[in-house]
């Protein structure tokens, strides 16, 4: 798939590595050192950033190497997955936000991780 560059270059603000792959033909950005909000813990992951709906109903997804804590406890429904030869998990989470651009999707992402359900 292709993304606009601006939107690509504003992910980077967010993380020290960014890589982007598709498998199983969906398209995915590898985020190295990804910077979580206040109250998290790591306060950086490694993480996997997938934009689109992979046909589970949610519009985009975020997937981390093991859970992370926050203020709020999180339904990680999804563990194991397998993607680049790396188990993910993933927590319950769908943003709100119409056509958000790469960034927009990350960040309400993230915000998942501190508000209440």
């Amino acid at each position: 798939m292709n993304y606009p560059p601006e939107q690509v270059e504003e992910l980077k603000a967010y993380c020290s590595k960014l890589h982007y792959f598709e498998e199983a033909g969906f398209p995915y950005f590898r985020m190295g050192g990804l910077r979580l909000p206040t109250g998290c813990s790591p306060v950086e992951v490694e993480a996997l950033y997938c934009p689109v709906d992979r046909g589970d109903g949610y519009p985009s997804r975020l997937f981390f190497l093991e859970p992370v804590s926050g203020p709020f406890s999180r339904n990680w429904h999804v563990s194991n997955l397998h993607i680049q030869g790396q188990n993910w998990t993933a927590y319950s989470w769908k943003v709100g936000v119409a056509n958000p651009t790469l960034a927009v999707g990350l960040v309400e992402l993230m915000k998942g991780l501190t508000r209440p359900q």
